[in-house]
């Protein structure tokens, strides 16, 4: 699985972000342009991801198993370690 730290995301362009967060956690703060798939629903929405993405939670565990399970599918998820927490810790913005 690959990873990426909220430093690698900043400067990330052209890469959609899916945050596998549940809807209510995902209300209270996000990365600016983030979609919400919560992980609960991923399985359904399959259809819904692009082909490569990011992937983020709050603080990487989820986005890891969520990066992990996609992989034999053909999805090129990349997981951002630290997810959102980390995000915020560093001074980034957040959309709410």
């Amino acid at each position: 699985m690959q990873e990426i730290t909220v430093a690698d995301l900043k400067a990330r362009t052209g890469i959609p972000l899916i945050d596998v967060r549940e809807e209510d956690e995902f209300a209270q703060g996000r990365v600016p342009g983030a979609v919400n798939i919560p992980l609960s629903q991923l399985g359904e929405r399959l259809g819904e991801l692009p082909p490569e993405f990011d992937v983020i939670c709050a603080a990487g565990a989820r986005s890891a198993r969520a990066a992990e399970a996609l992989a034999p599918h053909g999805y090129e998820a990349t997981n951002v370690a630290g997810g959102t927490n980390a995000w915020i810790a560093a001074g980034y913005d957040v959309e709410r």
